[in-house]
């Protein structure tokens, strides 16, 4: 089931706080190691380190 998006505000101190939900359905889970990277676009994307680094290995970048 993908959930409605949510708005999420930045702190003061550059911070976001991700729904628990949101974060299940990315198949993350408190503590996950990701991966943070700008698009340039105006988009931040969060991957799994693990699929991440699988995807620098075998194309040499991040999808």
């Amino acid at each position: 089931m993908i959930r409605e998006p949510a708005e999420i505000k930045i702190d003061e101190h550059g911070r976001v706080e991700l729904p628990l939900g949101l974060l299940a359905e990315a198949g993350l889970a408190p503590e996950s190691s990701v991966v943070a990277f700008s698009q340039g676009d105006g988009r931040i994307m969060l991957r799994r380190a693990e699929d991440a680094m699988r995807d620098l290995i075998e194309n040499g970048r991040l999808a």
